[in-house]
Formats: C-alpha cells, sequence, structure tokens
C-alpha cells in the first residue's frame, strides 16, 4: 500500500513565512482574530483525517468500484467509504469554509485549500463526494433566493445532502449552447426538467441522505445558443416545508461509466424524466450561476493533482531510497551491500526532483490563489477586492492546467521510478496516473483552459490583467534585483517577465489576422505563463530561505528549498524557450494539413 505524510511544515511555509496570510487574513473583519497556532492545530488534524481514514481505503475502493442496481438506480460505494464520509461530516470538516449564517465554521479558505490537498493524495475519488458539493454550495450562496438558501445551504454546509453540477450532454461536451434537456414552467412556479446527462461525478450514491443537482436546461422559448441555457436547483429527493425529505423525484442514474481512474467515484448518466426544479438567478442566465461553481471546482482539480503530485513524489522517494541497483558512475556509496540504492542514479534524482518542484511550486500558487478569492469576497477595500478578483481569473486557468499537466509528467516520473514495480497494482503508483488522467480532461480541457486564459484573460483586454501580475514581478525584481545571492533566482523571471510582453503582443497580432494563429498558440502560451506564475513562487520561497540561512538558521529544510530551486530553474523553466519557439511556429503547420488527415 501507498504511503504519506501530510506535508505540513511545506504549508506552513508557504502559509507564514512567504505568503503571511495571518497578516492578510486580520486585515478583513471576518477573520479579525485568525492566527498562526489555529491555521497549524486545524491542518495537523485534518492530515490525520486523510492518513488514517481516506489513505487505507484508496487501493481497495479503485479495485472494488461501485456498484449500480439498475432496477432501483441506487449506487453503493465501495467498503467503508460510507463509514468515512460518517467521520468527515461528524468531525466538521464539511463545514470548515462556510458561512456560520448556514452553520459554517466560517475559518479562512486557504485552510480549506490545505485541507484537501490532503485528502486528495490519500484518495482522490473519495474527496470528489464532498469536494463537488463546495461548488454548488457557492452558486447557490452567490446566487440563489433566501428561501433557496434556507432550505438547502444548512444541509450542504453540514455535508448531509451533497450537491453535484450537471452540465454535459451526450452529443456535447463544453459546448453547452448544444445542450437540449428542457425545462418546461409550472403553474406552481416550479418548473419540469427532462433531458440526459453524462460524466456527472458524484451523480448518485448511498452517502448523504440527499443530492441536490445543479442542472443546466433550456426555457421553452430560450434564445438559441450559451444565452438561452437557465440553472435550475433538482434535488434527488424533494424537500417539504419543514425541511424533512418528501417524495423521489424524477432524475435518477441510469448507468455508471467504466472508466480508466477514479474507479470508487460515481461518475453517473443521469436521466431527467419530468423532474422538478426551481430555477436559480434569472432565466437564460443560468452560466452566471455555473461559472461560479466551475471556477471553484477549476481550482479543486488543479488541487487534485497537486495532491496526488505529492504522494506519488514520497513514495518514489522512499522506494529510491530503498531499492538497489547497480553502482554510482562515481563508484561505490553502499559498500556494505551488493548494489547501491537507486536514488544515487542523476536521472532518478531528476525524475524525483520534477514532481517535488512541481507540488511545491504548485502549493504556493494554490494557497496564494485561496488567498485572492478570500480578498475577493471579504476585503474591506474595494480596490483589493476588485484587484484580487481580476487576478484569480487570471490564474484559475494556469491552476487548473499547468497543475494537470505537471501532475501527469510527475506521477508518471514516479512510476518510472519504481520501474516495473511501478507498473504493479499493489504499489499504487499505476493508480495516481489513472487517477491524474482526467484532471486535464474535465472541468474544461486543458486546451480549453489555454483558449480561456490566452484569449479571454489576457488579449481580451490587451494585458491589462497580465500587467497586474507583471508588477508583482517587478516588485521582486525591485527588491532582489542587486542581491547576488537571488540573481539565479531574480534574473530568469526578470528575463521572461520582458519577453512575455513582447511574446503577447506578438500572437496578438497574428490572432488578430486569423484567430486560428490564437488556437495554435494558447497551449504553448499558457505552459509559460505558468512557468513565469511557478518562478516568481519559486523566487520569493528561496528568498525566504536565503534570509533564514543568512541568519543563522540551521534547519535543513530551508537547504532543500534552495537546492529544489535551483533544479528548478536549470532543469523546468527552460521548457519556456521552447514553448514560445513552437507558439511562434504559427497555424499553418497545423492547418495546412488535410492530406496528413485525410
Amino acid at each position: 500500500m501507498a504511503v504519506y505524510t501530510p506535508p505540513l511544515r511545506d504549508m506552513q511555509f508557504v502559509m507564514h513565512e512567504v505568503l503571511n496570510v495571518t497578516a492578510d487574513l486580520q486585515a478583513m473583519p471576518v477573520h479579525a482574530e485568525m492566527d498562526a497556532e489555529t491555521i497549524n492545530a486545524v491542518l495537523e488534524e485534518g492530515g490525520k483525517f486523510a492518513t488514517d481514514v481516506l489513505l487505507p481505503l484508496n487501493i481497495s475502493g479503485d479495485a472494488e468500484g461501485c456498484q449500480l442496481d439498475i432496477t432501483t438506480h441506487a449506487v453503493t460505494t465501495p467498503t467503508g467509504y460510507k463509514a468515512a464520509y460518517k467521520q468527515y461530516i461528524e468531525g466538521g470538516w464539511a463545514a470548515l469554509a462556510c458561512d456560520p449564517e448556514f452553520g459554517g465554521q466560517g475559518l479562512p479558505l486557504v485552510i480549506n485549500q490545505c485541507f484537501y490537498e490532503m485528502m486528495n493524495s490519500a484518495n482522490q475519488a473519495w474527496t470528489m463526494y464532498p469536494g463537488l458539493t463546495h461548488g454548488a454550495y457557492a452558486a447557490l450562496h452567490t446566487h440563489g433566493t433566501p428561501e433557496q438558501k434556507a432550505t438547502y445551504l444548512h444541509k450542504m454546509t453540514s455535508g448531509e445532502w451533497t450537491g453535484t453540477m450537471c452540465l454535459t450532454e451526450p452529443h456535447c461536451g463544453t459546448d453547452l449552447g448544444l445542450m437540449r434537456t428542457k425545462a418546461e414552467p409550472q403553474a406552481d412556479g416550479t418548473y419540469r426538467l427532462t433531458g440526459n446527462k453524462i460524466f456527472i461525478s458524484a451523480g448518485e450514491h448511498d452517502l448523504a441522505d440527499n443530492i441536490i443537482h445543479l442542472v443546466l436546461a433550456r426555457l421553452p422559448d430560450a434564445p438559441p445558443g450559451i444565452k438561452g441555457v437557465s440553472l435550475f436547483i433538482v434535488p434527488k429527493f424533494m424537500v417539504n416545508a419543514d425541511g424533512s425529505l418528501g417524495e423521489r423525484n424524477g432524475i435518477y442514474c441510469g448507468g455508471l461509466e467504466h472508466k480508466m481512474g477514479i474507479k470508487s467515484n460515481a461518475t453517473a448518466q443521469i436521466v431527467l424524466d419530468g423532474a422538478v426544479g426551481t430555477m436559480v438567478g434569472q432565466p437564460n442566465k443560468g452560466m452566471q450561476g455555473m461559472f461560479v461553481m466551475m471556477n471553484a471546482a477549476r481550482l479543486g482539480v488543479g488541487n487534485q493533482s497537486l495532491g496526488l503530485t505529492e504522494v506519488a513524489f514520497q513514495n518514489a522517494l522512499a522506494y529510491a531510497k530503498d531499492r538497489i541497483q547497480m553502482r554510482a558512475l562515481t563508484g561505490p556509496k553502499a559498500k556494505d551491500k551488493p548494489a547501491d540504492p537507486i536514488l544515487v542514479h542523476p536521472d532518478v534524482r531528476k525524475m524525483l526532483l520534477t514532481a517535488k518542484a512541481y507540488a511545491e511550486g504548485g502549493r504556493a500558487l494554490l494557497c496564494f490563489s485561496a488567498m485572492l478569492l478570500e480578498k475577493e469576497h471579504n476585503h474591506p477595500d474595494e480596490k483589493v477586492r476588485k484587484d484580487s478578483g481580476e487576478l484569480l481569473a487570471l490564474l484559475t486557468p494556469i491552476c487548473k492546467a499547468f497543475l494537470t499537466d505537471n501532475g501527469h509528467i510527475s506521477t508518471n516520473a514516479c512510476m518510472q521510478v519504481f520501474g516495473g514495480h511501478g507498473f504493479i497494482k499493489e504499489w499504487g503508483m499505476e493508480q495516481f496516473v489513472r487517477d491524474n488522467r482526467i484532471n486535464m480532461i474535465y472541468e474544461g480541457t486543458n486546451t480549453i483552459q489555454s483558449l480561456d486564459l490566452l484569449g479571454r484573460k489576457v488579449l481580451s483586454n490587451n494585458g491589462a490583467t497580465l500587467k497586474k501580475f507583471g508588477k508583482l514581478v517587478g516588485a521582486l525584481v525591485a527588491e532582489e534585483g542587486v542581491n547576488e545571492k537571488m540573481a539565479e533566482f531574480i534574473t530568469p523571471v526578470a528575463v521572461l517577465a520582458d519577453q512575455m510582453t513582447k511574446f503577447t503582443s506578438e500572437i496578438g497580432f497574428k490572432g488578430f489576422q486569423n484567430p486560428d494563429e490564437v488556437g495554435a498558440a494558447a497551449v504553448d502560451y499558457l505552459r509559460v505563463a505558468g512557468h513565469l506564475v511557478f518562478g516568481y513562487f519559486w523566487a520569493r520561497m528561496a528568498q525566504v530561505a536565503l534570509r533564514q540561512i543568512s541568519a543563522g538558521n540551521t534547519d535543513p529544510f530551508y537547504v532543500a528549498k534552495l537546492q529544489t530551486a535551483r533544479f528548478y530553474f536549470a532543469k523546468l523553466f527552460p521548457e519556456t524557450a521552447t514553448a514560445m519557439r513552437t507558439a511562434r511556429a504559427g497555424s499553418k503547420v497545423l492547418m495546412d494539413t488535410d492530406a496528413a488527415l485525410a
């Protein structure tokens, strides 16, 4: 079985030494009393839940999967999953960062972010059951009526009820304007929904008493395309006026998808057969509410790959220290053994350090993003709220796509460290690869994220939001530009930030003449932007480590951080040069290929 130790020390480093989250939190009235000790204590307990309760169920749950009774449409989750969920809600974990008005604990989002990272490391498929609820909760909290909030949010906050997002249909994925699910208005103000949805994560299960589906559908007079989509609450069981559960609604699981990974999460084919729903928000404005869910989910998916990257690294490192094969090229290191541990081999170290660098860079980015979301909603200064929201919008596709791409690279590298044993189920490494693979696909494929970044978030406002991030880089360069010890970390970031302006303008000009140029460059562009962001955070982490070492701190943690930073800038950051070159290759070599693809 795989092993896992919650990376509490690195979480504390990122939050308290790099980002100084307590100062930012205390500037917000809702978190004025928050301190580092509270954050650390909560996450320490959260780590115990992840390792003691969820981790032992990961491999067994993958092997057992979910079972559908086609007669009753009931889905049974793997052995131990229901008991684990009971512990989750009894421990108050579901309510961690939710609004106290609805029974939540009101803790900062960054705590929930780190807690979910640990649960994703321990068992991504299980974590998706409560994870989807957060997006549904956020959509209703933002766009629901007072009556809808009173009906649903208390139970969703407690975890007694879970939530889903129902978008995809058999004939359309990302292109939601093509959806056919219909919503017929009724005399009592409700709607009757008819249609089919697929790929609905946690769409049916036996963990909670009720499932609150948020469903996109069309009204009879809806305009065509995405402008004619409305959002509806469709509960599995109707809710009576007193909050008790009523009759079974006409929404059920018609089948379970047979998947490559996350096999213990019920990815359901959902049938709506005259199901009763109530509208969220305004008619034909459903994407406003759904985007709240989708953006939360995109950050959550990046966090899934961060969790898998971390746990894969830990297991590969432990194996590399124990497995002996061959001798080091520079001569025997373990002279009392017939061979050396494979950790002595340069390429094994490269694979391990790749995962470590991507995990630690991703952790810094996601904690920073969680704080932006917190500021957007709770900071007393309107300008801070606005700036935080705009910067978060820029970083969201990077969080989703860059981290999941990196997760794919890292989990595969860590499986490779195991050699043939990595291909065997009992070690758990091949499961990390399989589970991570969906993260690059759902909640908008990584190509869609790249188009969103380049087209919507950068070019649509002539790079204004990108310049906001550039100011952060500029401030760091101004602070450390004359520090020789920081040159190896600052110079690459400063150079890329300067190149990014010209690179973006060039792609934008070509795209104005031919939109296919944007499509051809987008994925490469996101990789470059991702490294700019990671480079900034790695430089900040190196800055803190250098200061601690200069002050006489002998904790090897800081030495390790500097070594990982040097590896990142030497071996991973240079990908930017290749990505910019391939982006500039243009669309012709892709689109002028009818004969090749005949």
